[in-house]
């Protein structure tokens, strides 16, 4: 099979980042910054927002203290900041008063601490998916608005060289027409964790963990980062991968949310603590094409081209495979024609690309712009993994008002738009 690398030449491509030191030049300015949730994917939030040079680590905050030592260690590793530690996010956020607030915790921590710290003035670097909830990220994208706040997501796949090649190819024609959409993420999880619930280690508070959720006994597999296979706390494999790969779909696209949404799901398939769905399917009707979703935790697809994971964007003139850590390629219908290949670059360690976030995220700060990865695109791609679940849940289609935020002539499934909170914690509106 030929190929040839296809160079798209765009801004955002022209600003890939290559390795970088630790405060590698003098800031013009320190933003005062608070982390929270400060396990592994927070630090790589974090670790990248350092690099700039533009922010000082204030606090970080998590109710496992274990988290907390260790990511201590880390940022000090990094700067000399010396940042405070905190149990209690309001208590942070109330104390620090920062510019900007990292939040990286599971799912269903992301709304109230967000809102929060817009409502306190600070500017918003938010985990997908936005919500655990679809009101949730409703009552986020209200207040980033009413505070006039800039409120980014980690759509670094927005960023990264290759998703923006592949996303002008499209753009262009070059696929021709497209009809079909399909995303899908297959991962072999091997066995399900089947150990009975123990006792919290010491220095997790287990009942602020579970804050607004229920308060349901706690396994080793849900904390730490097992979380998202636990529908109390998040919403499997679609409310994880997702987002990142509607959001690409719909960055192609002019329309913003499908009209009607189908899925079915299987559970309990290998047994274990888990209650995500280990098999699932989706379909979202758009007006002008199809999107299917399908993810599997035990069969990794050997029979499919490229990546396991991705995009393909069936086209009149071939197939487009957006992947991740292969890059794109374009397979021609016309055998004559050579396949299209563009390889992508990413960022070490973790091959993601959260400085190019990083760096739009502060020149929003600055110009008072909209980020390309703004809050609303977070809730749009996120709104797709949550209607898919009710759907599954109910048993049947919805049909999807984005003018209105509300599900149509379903007044069962409207119910699962948010949740009763634990306690406490009072949902946001």
């Amino acid at each position: 099979m030929r190929r040839r690398l296809f160079l798209q030449q765009t801004a955002f491509a022209a600003s890939t980042v290559a390795a970088r030191p630790f405060l590698a030049y003098l800031p013009q300015q320190k933003y005062k910054t608070v982390l929270i949730g400060s396990g592994w994917w927070g630090l790589n939030i974090l670790r990248e927002g350092v690099r700039t040079g533009e922010m000082r680590v204030a606090a970080l905050c998590d109710v496992d203290q274990n988290q907390l030592t260790h990511a201590r260690t880390e940022v000090d590793k990094w700067c000399n900041d010396q940042p405070k530690s905190y149990a209690d996010f309001r208590e942070c956020l109330r104390q620090e008063k920062p510019d900007i607030a990292i939040i990286a915790t599971p799912d269903h921590w992301h709304a109230l601490p967000a809102i929060e710290a817009l409502q306190s003035g600070a500017h918003v670097f938010l985990e997908k998916p936005i919500g655990h909830t679809v009101k949730e990220g409703t009552a986020i994208v209200k207040a980033a608005r009413d505070a006039k706040r800039v409120c980014i997501v980690d759509f670094h796949r927005r960023y990264s060289p290759h998703n923006v090649g592949a996303n002008q190819f499209l753009r262009d024609g070059k696929a021709g027409k497209i009809h079909h959409v399909q995303a899908f993420v297959h991962y072999n999880w091997g066995t399900a964790q089947k150990s009975p619930p123990t006792t919290p280690p010491a220095g997790l508070d287990w009942d602020a963990y579970c804050g607004p959720a229920p308060l349901v006994p706690y396994h080793s597999g849900i904390h730490p980062r097992g979380f998202r296979q636990y529908m109390a706390f998040a919403n499997g494999q679609i409310g994880d991968w997702g987002p990142h790969w509607f959001d690409q779909i719909l960055w192609w696209t002019e329309e913003t949310m499908p009209r009607r949404v189908f899925s079915t799901w299987k559970k309990g398939l290998r047994g274990g603590n888990a209650d995500a769905p280990e098999e699932q399917t989706a379909v979202f009707e758009f007006e002008n094409f199809t999107c299917t979703w399908e993810h599997s935790l035990h069969n990794p697809r050997p029979e499919g081209k490229g990546e396991n994971v991705g995009v393909y964007f069936h086209g009149t003139e071939g197939t487009l495979h957006l992947g991740w850590q292969k890059g794109w390629t374009f397979y021609p219908n016309d055998p004559k024609k050579e396949t299209i290949h563009q390889d992508p670059s990413l960022d070490k360690p973790d091959d993601q690309n959260i400085a190019l976030v990083w760096r739009d995220m502060l020149a929003c700060i600055k110009s008072g712009k909209t980020p390309h990865a703004d809050v609303q695109h977070g809730k749009y791609a996120t709104d797709m993994a949550l209607l898919a679940n009710i759907s599954a849940q109910t048993g049947r289609a919805l049909q999807w008002d984005p003018t209105r935020d509300a599900i149509l002539g379903d007044k069962a499934a409207s119910k699962l738009l948010s949740r009763d909170y634990r306690g406490e914690w009072k949902y946001p509106r």
